[in-house]
C-alpha cells in the first residue's frame, strides 16, 4: 500500500482534470512550492500511483476498450475510502449508493492486465471488505 497525505490526492485530482497542468500551475493550485510539485509527482509516478499522461476525448469509450462498474462494500468509515479510490487513474466515477454495496466505481483500462492490477490495487485497501465487477459490454444512449 502505498502511503499518500491529502496533498497528494488533490495532486491527482488536478491532474485528472488537466494533465497538461504546469507544474507553476500546480504548485499555485496547491499553495506549495514548485519543488514540491515536482518530488511528489516524481514520487508518485516511480510508486506506480501515476502510471501515465493521457488525452480523454469527446466519445467516451471510444478508443478505451474495458469499462466495468465495480461495486464495493465497506468495512468501517467509508469517508476514508473515498480519496484512496478517487487517486486511481483508471477510475472515472465514484458512487456512493444504498443496498447491499456503498460504493460503486466506474473504472476503464486499456487492456485486461491493466484491469487486472487495478482491481487488485483496489481490493487491497484497507477498508475494502467485498467488490464485484461487472465488465460493460455495450452501451446505449437514450
Amino acid at each position: 500500500m502505498i502511503d499518500m497525505d491529502t496533498l497528494d490526492h488533490r495532486l491527482i485530482g488536478l491532474l485528472r482534470e488537466n494533465a497538461r497542468s504546469t507544474v507553476l500551475e500546480l504548485a499555485q493550485a496547491l499553495g506549495v512550492a514548485r519543488a514540491t510539485v515536482q518530488n511528489r509527482m516524481r514520487r508518485l509516478e516511480r510508486d506506480g500511483v501515476i502510471l501515465g499522461y493521457t488525452v480523454r476525448l469527446q466519445a467516451p469509450g471510444a478508443l478505451a476498450p474495458i469499462r466495468a462498474l465495480m461495486s464495493i462494500l465497506v468495512e468501517g468509515d467509508g469517508d476514508a475510502l473515498i480519496p484512496q479510490i478517487q487517486a486511481e487513474p483508471a477510475v472515472r466515477m465514484l458512487h456512493t449508493t444504498n443496498g447491499r454495496w456503498d460504493l460503486i466505481a466506474e473504472i476503464e483500462t486499456e487492456t485486461l492486465a491493466d484491469f487486472d492490477r487495478v482491481l487488485r490495487r483496489i481490493r487491497t485497501i484497507p477498508g475494502v471488505a467485498n467488490s464485484e465487477t461487472s465488465l460493460l459490454l455495450s452501451s446505449r444512449a437514450f
